[in-house]
C-alpha cells in the first residue's frame, strides 16, 4: 500500500513524463509538417525563370544593366556601345563590345552577359574599375631608347568625377628635363558630344637634327614652351573632328638660319591645326578588327615674326582576323610640311619616336617621311584574367589584370626626303622580324623582337607599347 508521500510522488512523475512527451510529439508533428510541406520542391526543383544565352544565339536586347561601376557614370559606358534596347546582339557584337569598353583604359575587367528574364531580355555589363590615382615616381626612356632615361615624379588622377576625365602632372629630369600639365575631358558639353583638352609643356631637348648640328658645330639644346587648347566634337560612334590652337616659344643658344624659323634665335609663334580621326578598332591597346584613320593639318606662324609653315599627317592602319585568331595588321604614315622656311625642329624623323625595325636606331630626317607596316599575330595565350588578391595592403584595383601574349611576324619600310628631292623606292630602308607581345591590360605592353634589315644584320629590339 503507497503512503501518501509516495503517491503524490507517483502523480507529479507521471504527469511532468506525460508532458514531456507531448511535447517531444509536437516539436515531431511540427518536424514532420515542415518536412512534408517542403517535400515537393525536394524532390521536384522549381525551374529557374533565368535563361543565360550561349553557342550562337541572335538575340533582341530590351534593356541594358550595369555592375561594378563604383565610380564611373554610366553613360561612360553605354556611349560605346554599338548596340542598344531594340537592337539584335550576337557573339560577334558581345566580343566587339566588350574590347570596346576596355578600350576606355578604366577597367581591369569587362564582361558583357546576355540573358533572359522573366521574359525580357538583358545584357549584363559587369566591370571591375582599375586605380585611378597614381602619384609615383616614375622611369621612362625617351624617343623609346633604353639610352635616354628621364626620371620623376607623375600625379596622374584617371576617370576624374567618374567621367573618365584625366589630370596629369609631371616633373622630369635626366634626359630632356620637363615640367608638363594636362587635362582631357571626353564629356566637356555632353549634349553636343563636345571633348575638350588643354597642355602646358616646358622642356629643355636635345636637338634631334644632325643638319643643325653640323651648322652650329655640335650638339646642342633647345628650351620649348609650348600651350594648347583643343575642342573636339564626336559623330556618332567611331569620327571624330577637332578644331586646336597652341602657341610655342622655342629658344635656341644663337641665331642660325633653318635652327631657328624667325630672324632671330627665339621663335615666337601661334598655330592653329584641325584633325579628323575615323576609329573603328575593338580594343584600342592591341586592336584585332578594325580601321582607324587620322588627318591632320597644322598651319604655324602665319607671317608673324617672319614664320610662315606648314604639317600635314596622315595615318591609315587596317586590321582584321585572317584565320581563327590570326589577325593582321596594316599601317600607312606620312608625315609633311612645307612653307617657307621650315625649322630643323619641326622636321620628319626615324629613329626616334617613329621607328623602323631592322633600322632601330639609325636616324634619318627630311621635310617629308613616309612609312610602312605589315604585321602577323597569333595568340599563345588570349584574355586571361589575373588577380593578386593575396597580396595585404595593395588595393585589388592595382593587383587585377588581363594578360596575353602574341607571337609575332613583321615588316617595315620607311624613307625621308627633303624638298626637291624624289620620292625612290631603292631609298627605303627596309627589316623584317619576329617577336613576343606581352599584354598586361589596362596599365601595359612589353614587345620583346629581333630583327633584321636588307644585308642581314640583327638587332634585338625591348620595347613598351604596341607597335602600331
Amino acid at each position: 500500500m503507497l503512503t501518501t508521500s509516495a503517491a503524490f510522488y507517483f502523480l507529479a512523475t507521471f504527469y511532468y513524463r506525460r508532458k514531456i512527451l507531448t511535447s517531444i510529439k509536437l516539436k515531431i508533428n511540427i518536424l514532420l509538417i515542415f518536412f512534408f510541406a517542403n517535400l515537393p520542391s525536394a524532390l521536384f526543383p522549381q525551374v529557374s525563370d533565368t535563361l543565360f544565352f550561349s553557342g550562337e544565339y541572335s538575340v533582341k536586347v530590351d534593356s541594358i544593366k550595369i555592375e561594378g561601376n563604383a565610380v564611373t557614370k554610366p553613360d561612360v559606358i553605354l556611349r560605346e556601345l554599338t548596340f542598344g534596347p531594340g537592337d539584335f546582339v550576337t557573339p560577334k557584337i558581345i566580343s566587339y563590345n566588350v574590347d570596346r569598353v576596355y578600350s576606355l583604359g578604366i577597367f581591369t575587367r569587362v564582361n558583357l552577359i546576355p540573358y533572359r528574364y522573366n521574359k525580357t531580355n538583358i545584357v549584363l555589363i559587369k566591370v571591375e574599375e582599375s586605380w585611378y590615382i597614381y602619384p609615383l615616381p616614375f622611369v621612362e626612356f625617351q624617343d623609346r631608347d633604353w639610352k635616354k632615361i628621364s626620371y620623376g615624379l607623375n600625379i596622374l588622377v584617371r576617370n576624374f568625377r567618374g567621367e573618365n576625365e584625366t589630370v596629369r602632372a609631371t616633373a622630369a629630369l635626366g634626359y630632356d628635363p620637363k615640367l608638363m600639365l594636362y587635362y582631357d575631358h571626353p564629356y566637356f558639353i555632353r549634349s553636343q558630344s563636345i571633348y575638350f583638352t588643354a597642355g602646358l609643356n616646358y622642356q629643355n631637348a636635345k636637338n634631334k637634327s644632325s643638319l643643325a648640328n653640323q651648322l652650329y658645330g655640335g650638339d646642342f639644346n633647345q628650351k620649348f614652351i609650348t600651350g594648347s587648347v583643343d575642342l573636339g566634337k564626336r559623330f556618332g560612334l567611331f569620327n571624330k573632328l577637332d578644331l586646336y590652337v597652341g602657341y610655342n616659344y622655342v629658344e635656341s643658344p644663337v641665331y642660325i638660319k633653318g635652327i631657328s624659323a624667325s630672324d632671330g634665335r627665339i621663335d615666337r609663334q601661334f598655330s592653329l591645326g584641325a584633325s579628323y580621326q575615323f576609329d573603328t578598332r575593338d580594343l584600342a591597346q592591341f586592336p584585332g578588327t578594325g580601321t582607324y584613320l587620322y588627318a591632320n593639318l597644322q598651319l604655324n606662324g602665319f607671317g608673324m615674326n617672319n614664320i610662315s609653315y606648314q604639317i600635314a599627317n596622315l595615318d591609315i592602319r587596317k586590321y582584321f582576323t585572317l584565320w581563327n585568331s590570326l589577325i593582321s595588321k596594316f599601317r600607312f604614315a606620312t608625315r609633311m610640311t612645307f612653307g617657307r622656311l621650315v625649322p630643323y625642329y619641326d622636321f620628319s624623323y626615324f629613329g626616334y619616336n617613329e621607328r623602323i625595325r631592322g633600322y632601330f636606331t639609325h636616324e634619318m630626317e627630311g621635310n617629308n617621311s613616309y612609312f610602312g607596316s605589315a604585321e602577323l599575330n597569333y595568340p599563345i595565350i588570349k584574355d586571361l584574367n589575373i588577380s593578386f588578391d593575396f597580396l595585404p595592403v595593395i588595393p585589388r584595383s592595382l593587383l587585377t589584370y588581363r594578360f596575353a601574349m602574341y607571337v609575332e611576324l613583321f615588316t617595315d619600310t620607311g624613307v625621308t626626303t627633303l624638298w626637291g628631292q624624289p620620292l625612290s623606292i631603292k631609298n627605303f630602308n627596309t627589316g623584317y622580324g619576329t617577336g613576343i607581345v606581352f599584354l598586361i591590360l589596362p596599365y601595359s605592353q612589353l614587345r620583346t623582337e629581333i630583327a633584321f634589315n636588307e644585308f642581314g644584320q640583327s638587332q634585338f629590339i625591348l620595347g613598351l607599347g604596341t607597335s602600331f
